[in-house]
């Protein structure tokens, strides 16, 4: 392996965006990536890698011979702690180097930050290298572990042609999208919906479009939300500014499309870390509106609004909406950007991995 200089990554998931725009686009890369493996839960669905059956010990254990380094991005939520403990300790006994790449300090889907928490101690520990995106990300890691982490920025969402892609012309309207998903702990929806609903009668054409996850109305879903959902319903019918949109999981290209229609992504988090949402919408030019919490504005420019556990400033959120209509400014990556980019993260990877190995 080592004379080859090619270096063999079982990367924690292999196929998710981020992970697949590490590689170098020109394919001048020493890195080799492991393809995922069907799911530890035994499903066999094209394209999908949740949960990682890379995590397991017993995986590890099997397929030692098959790479040199072991890479944690995503997909250890459902890991208990002792479960993770395990895999690191697996993983030092055969003397595999292990990278975490830290992309959230608070899980968005989770209220309760202990099992979270729990997990990151166990890996943050047990990695011979950390990563992370942001300069803020980094500096919170070092208070709370005492550990250094290279950043490195996250790289493009949108492939080409669609990646720096001139924006059309908007004429006289203005659209402020508001992505409900599946109303993740994370959000708070309603109360940012509102918010901006009692600023649109001031900004002439403008219109708030609330997209909203179908499974939310769905009695048999885990998701299901039937309070939140009844709300956005009644100020959607009380505001004919305001459309609430009820939908499917969008696949790729739907979403592209429908970022590249607005005017404005508001993120509506009052807890968070980092936003490939957010690198989505830099990709195609869409404006975004980000809370003061997690390290959203070190990422890419964007404007600010006040939100966090604390709760919501509505007027800063007004104040952000008024100035995103007023300037309409132009924040959208270039192919040229992003490629180079992308250059850089597959050389720095490439160098850590050797690094480590040496």
């Amino acid at each position: 392996m080592r004379a080859s200089g090619v270096v063999r990554v079982a990367s924690v998931p292999a196929g998710h965006v981020y992970v697949r725009h590490l590689a170098d686009p020109d394919g001048a890369d020493s890195v080799v990536r492991l393809a995922d493996p069907p799911p530890a839960d035994g499903a066999r669905v094209p394209g999908r890698w949740w949960p990682p059956a890379m995590l397991e010990p017993e995986w590890v254990r099997a397929h030692r011979d098959e790479f040199d380094v072991f890479h944690v991005h995503f997909g250890f939520d459902a890991q208990p702690p002792q479960r993770l403990r395990e895999l690191t300790r697996t993983l030092d006994a055969l003397s595999v180097p292990l990278v975490v790449t830290v992309h959230d300090l608070r899980n968005p889907h989770h209220d309760d930050v202990a099992l979270h928490d729990a997990q990151l101690d166990v890996l943050i520990e047990g990695a011979a290298a950390l990563v992370t995106l942001t300069p803020g990300a980094a500096t919170e890691i070092h208070r709370r572990w005492g550990r250094a982490a290279t950043v490195l920025a996250h790289p493009h969402v949108v492939d080409p042609p669609l990646l720096g892609m001139p924006r059309p012309a908007r004429g006289d309207g203005f659209t402020i999208g508001l992505h409900a998903k599946s109303l993740r702990a994370n959000m708070d929806v309603v109360g940012v919906a509102r918010a901006i609903a009692r600023t649109l009668p001031e900004l002439s054409g403008a219109r708030l479009r609330i997209n909203l996850h179908d499974e939310v109305l769905d009695p048999h879903d885990h998701s299901y939300a039937p309070a939140p959902a009844g709300q956005l319903r009644a100020l959607a019918a009380g505001c004919p500014q305001v459309e609430l949109v009820v939908h499917p999981y969008f696949g790729d290209d739907e979403l592209w499309a429908y970022l590249g229609a607005l005017d404005v992504s508001v993120l509506p988090y009052r807890f968070g870390t980092h936003s490939g949402w957010l690198e989505a919408c830099h990709d195609l030019g869409t404006i975004v509106v980000a809370p003061s919490c997690g390290f959203y504005a070190e990422q890419q420019p964007v404007l600010t609004y006040a939100h966090d556990d604390r709760g919501l400033d509505p007027e800063s959120l007004a104040r952000a909406i008024r100035a995103a209509y007023a300037r309409r400014p132009r924040w959208q990556a270039t192919v040229a950007q992003r490629m180079q980019e992308r250059r850089q993260l597959a050389q720095a990877h490439a160098a850590l991995y050797a690094r480590l190995l040496a």
